[in-house]
């Protein structure tokens, strides 16, 4: 699929380029996946996908956790979006919010022990849904190079984002 510089002139020419369908087969392999995971999340762990990768980014973070803009920037979401869905973990348990002692009038969210468990518990199903749905399929002479090409372009995809102000 090397370089194609050839121009695009029509919508069939559009839809059937190499490049064009390789990032398409991306997003619909990441958009199927993320339903099948998201729904086992759901199912067996009481917690959608999103809540389990915000439990993640805390786990990573420790103690005294992080602040909501933090968590915004590492989720690509709208502050606001983030208040939200701490408002719905927290209602449920799962997270905290605390002084931060850097600024006395900023909070930090942090993990409660219900949090800890459930990471713990949601992570054991998840494994076993990556390998099944994720890793099984590729051959296995493939599957250590295919998780370094997507750190790198998620590495790079990420420098590219704007910061949060």
């Amino acid at each position: 699929m090397g370089e194609q510089t050839e121009e695009i002139s029509s919508s069939s020419e559009a839809a059937n380029n190499a490049l064009v369908l390789a990032f398409g087969r991306l997003q619909g392999a990441a958009n199927r996946l993320e339903y099948i995971l998201g729904r086992a999340l759901e199912s067996e762990c009481g917690i959608t996908h999103l809540m389990f990768e915000v439990l993640l980014i805390l786990g990573r973070a420790g103690e005294p956790g992080l602040a909501m803009r933090a968590i915004a920037q590492e989720q690509v979401l709208t502050t606001g979006g983030v208040t939200r869905l701490v408002d719905r973990m927290e209602a449920a348990g799962l997270v905290e919010r605390t002084e931060d002692p850097g600024d006395r009038r900023g909070r930090l969210v942090r993990l409660t022990p219900l949090g800890e468990e459930t990471t713990v518990r949601a992570s054991h199903v998840h494994v076993a849904n990556i390998r099944r749905y994720f890793m099984e399929p590729l051959p296995p002479e493939d599957r250590d190079r295919f998780a370094e090409d997507l750190r790198i372009l998620s590495h790079s995809a990420r420098a590219e984002l704007p910061r949060l102000p």
